[in-house]
């Protein structure tokens, strides 16, 4: 059996595990799909009890924002703009973010890393002009004080 051949096997296998588990993800999340809408169906029908006429399609879905460990609501830019103030050279949003969560606990696993700089760069970018100033690719962002 040629070497090629074997690796092809334990790729096959590897991903018969994946769709496998990937599988076992979605019929759980179908079941919790039909615990919900079960629950909002119940919602709905007090709704009609108490308000006939209420039209149930005009309530709006609504998501919860996921909080951020490090940073309380409208104090990410202000963090962001006091490194750049450190740092003095324009920085990459995510060397911000580096430096953003370098110090702080619990430690950032990947994904929160990247939300982070995620959020750097959205607040960055809805500023830019205004009080901070964006160049090349990537941007590398300073302050518009510096920029003068």
């Amino acid at each position: 059996m040629s070497r090629a051949e074997i690796a092809s096997k334990q790729a096959v296998y590897t991903l018969g595990l994946l769709h496998a588990e990937l599988a076992g993800k979605l019929l759980a999340n179908k079941r919790d799909a039909i615990r919900l809408r079960t629950a909002m169906m119940q919602v709905e029908a007090v709704v009609k009890m108490l308000e006939p006429g209420f039209n149930v399609a005009s309530i709006a879905a609504k998501r919860r924002n996921k909080s951020n460990p490090w940073f309380k609501r409208g104090t990410l830019f202000r963090s962001a703009v006091d490194v750049m103030r450190r740092a003095a050279v324009p920085m990459t949003a995510r060397e911000i973010a580096d430096a953003l969560v370098a110090d702080k606990a619990p430690q950032a696993t990947r994904k929160q890393f990247k939300d982070l700089q995620a959020a750097v760069l959205a607040a960055l970018r809805k500023r830019d002009g205004a009080m901070v100033v964006s160049a090349g690719a990537p941007a590398h962002w300073r302050l518009k004080e510096a920029a003068n």
